[in-house]
């Protein structure tokens, strides 16, 4: 499995890599009072990239620590209650007392 892993990296990586070369051509930016900047298209397309996947990766991460936070009350709570209903009644202390019998008489 892990040379699949790797496997796909390094065709990740060769893809990009051809992109690159095939597309290395200069653009043009119109920034504000006349300024132009000048950037190859890869690494424009690289900024844009992570200008969309920067908040959905903090979004996720955020949602995944508070499952953990969650998910870690909720096993407290459980081995809590577990203690608890575990745990053996205490035995009383005390005499024990004799049962009262009352005879009923019929007329």
């Amino acid at each position: 499995m892990q040379f699949l892993k790797i496997l796909f990296w390094f065709l990740l990586a060769f893809i990009a890599a051809l992109f690159t070369y095939g597309n290395w051509k200069i653009i043009q930016i119109n920034l504000w009072s006349g300024l132009i900047a000048d950037v190859n298209l890869p690494l424009l397309l690289l900024v844009t990239f992570l200008i969309g996947l920067l908040p959905t990766y903090l979004y996720l991460g955020t949602v995944r620590w508070r499952l953990r936070q969650r998910l870690a009350t909720c096993e407290r709570m459980l081995a809590d209650s577990r203690a608890l209903a575990a745990a053996p009644a205490a035995p009383s202390v005390g005499t024990v007392e004799t049962p009262i019998v009352v005879e009923e008489r019929l007329a």
